[in-house]
């Protein structure tokens, strides 16, 4: 299924920057290492030029340094932008608008995605959203992190002003199949609305480049979420990722990712890397076999593995 924003189709895969930036939330703090600018810079020309046009990031990532870097390197470049919204526990009209002004002047583009980042004050928040909307400061309104219930009262607040829901956004991969199971992605598909899945590949832990003897930094998000005795037990999965992965020429991340668009979903792959980008221009043709992501799903299912995160 294709989707469109801004006049554009959607590419299968949208970038993601939230290793972008350092600071709270940042790279150093979540994934346990930093990024180099320069390399950043080399990934975000090669996904460009090979058409992935569609860009994730929020406030949150870095406290602003991943807009900022995102701003700089997407200056007189046409993109598709996706930012966020993250709510306080209140309500707090001005707290969205400055918000959205600051992005706005780090990136130095206007939303055309603008997500409620959490199911907080869904009523108030999408409200108001909805009034930046019809006043053109944003180009949509999407919903992230939040379960089918939300989703459905969402679009109901969004239909009172004549809108409709742009897109979901939740955290989706082979061990975590949560949203799947509670019948979000079928309804999803069924309303034609774009299903965004992020950590698909948990960050890491499902690239196969880390193990028991090989793990994460101990004192980040994911070093506590995947030690390496978790790692361990997903060594089957990866085995099984290798046996279908050599049947295309892919790797276990670009097998993982495959899955996740052969299941209808658009996954936001973060890229730090100019090899990953190159990576994504592999995976546009190719769909798993239902049999194949029969298998992969029923290894996953027996490694007993799944992680929630701290904000879900």
């Amino acid at each position: 299924m294709q989707y469109q924003i801004k006049g554009n189709i959607i590419p299968k895969f949208a970038i993601g920057t939230w290793a972008w930036g350092a600071g709270i939330n940042g790279n150093k703090m979540i994934f346990g290492a930093s990024a180099d600018e320069f390399e950043l810079k080399k990934a975000f020309d090669t996904a460009y030029k090979n058409g992935f046009i569609l860009w994730d990031t929020a406030a949150v990532y870095g406290m602003g340094n991943a807009e900022k870097i995102l701003g700089k390197f997407a200056a007189n470049k046409n993109i598709i932008l996706s930012d966020k919204y993250t709510p306080k526990k209140k309500f707090n009209a001005k707290d969205i608008e400055q918000t959205l002004n600051q992005s706005i002047e780090r990136v130095g583009i206007v939303p055309d995605i603008y997500w409620l980042h959490l199911p907080i004050n869904i009523e108030e928040n999408l409200t108001y959203m909805c009034s930046l909307l019809s006043a053109g400061k944003i180009g949509s309104i999407g919903v992230s992190n939040f379960n089918l219930d939300q989703v459905k009262k969402a679009e109901k607040i969004l239909e009172r002003y004549g809108f409709k829901l742009a897109g979901m956004q939740n955290h989706y991969s082979l061990i975590f199949r949560k949203y799947e199971t509670e019948n979000m992605l079928s309804y999803c598909n069924e309303k034609n609305i774009p299903f965004f899945s992020y950590m698909v590949l948990e960050q890491g832990a499902l690239t196969g480049r880390f193990n028991s003897k090989h793990g994460f930094p101990i004192f980040s998000r994911r070093g506590i979420a995947f030690p390496k005795h978790k790692l361990k037990k997903l060594e089957p999965l990866f085995e099984t990722l290798k046996q279908i992965g050599e049947k295309y020429g892919l790797t276990i991340a670009e097998t993982v990712l495959t899955w996740a668009i052969s299941k209808g979903t658009i996954p936001i792959v973060g890229v730090t890397k100019e090899y990953q980008a190159f990576s994504l221009t592999k995976l546009n043709d190719i769909i798993l076999k239902p049999n194949e992501i029969d298998m992969l799903e029923k290894s996953a299912k027996s490694t007993e593995v799944e992680v929630k995160a701290f904000w879900e």
